[in-house]
């Protein structure tokens, strides 16, 4: 198999997994609509995805594990809004991104309601990151968050309300919040989620 037809063929079984069943949406509410990107490439045979570290000045999820994307603006679709935040925030040509799929909407308790979009990118994929939104941007194999040791699922209070919260431990990195629902949702695509322990 050549180096071409491998790839098209993980692009072919991603987006398979991603199409059936489709992707759950949410009610209508105020919440405003925003989009990320999941980035996904493979590399020595396994794959991988993209993140970054938001820079501390940020209103919103400051220092925070995310994808790249942000807020909808008037008109635009979710993957448009994806890979024109994605383009700000990290710097790269986002016409090298081949679209896979997306993944169900989620919420967060500042008020967004997030379609995340799935895209192949290049495994030697050149960034040039903005630092006034982003303070790094690192790759991690997929299978890293489905490794029990990283997993803690933790209790917390959100506006007074006790919830149980997945963390991934990545080394030093703690990946937690949206991120780590919509990384969930992406490793149950895959047949890779370990179960949440029971509430």
């Amino acid at each position: 198999m050549t180096e071409q037809q491998g790839q098209q063929s993980w692009i072919q079984q991603v987006r398979q997994r991603l199409s059936t069943p489709s992707p759950s949406r949410l009610p209508p509410n105020d919440a405003r609509e925003a989009a990320v990107l999941v980035p996904l490439f493979v590399d020595a045979g396994e794959l991988w995805t993209l993140l970054t570290k938001r820079a501390e000045s940020l209103p919103h999820h400051k220092s925070q594990i995310a994808f790249p994307g942000g807020g909808r603006e008037i008109g635009e679709d979710p993957w448009a809004a994806a890979l024109r935040e994605t383009e700000e925030e990290l710097g790269f040509d986002t016409r090298q991104v081949v679209r896979l799929g997306e993944l169900d909407e989620a919420e967060t308790p500042s008020g967004f309601r997030i379609i995340p979009c799935v895209g192949a990118v290049p495994s030697a994929l050149e960034t040039n990151i903005n630092e006034e939104e982003i303070a790094e941007v690192f790759s991690v194999p997929l299978l890293a968050f489905a490794d029990f040791r990283a997993i803690e699922d933790r209790i917390v209070q959100i506006d007074g309300v006790e919830r149980m919260i997945r963390v991934y431990h990545l080394g030093s990195r703690q990946v937690w919040g949206l991120t780590a629902r919509i990384m969930q949702n992406l490793l149950h695509r895959f047949g890779l989620e370990l179960p949440e322990e029971e509430e």
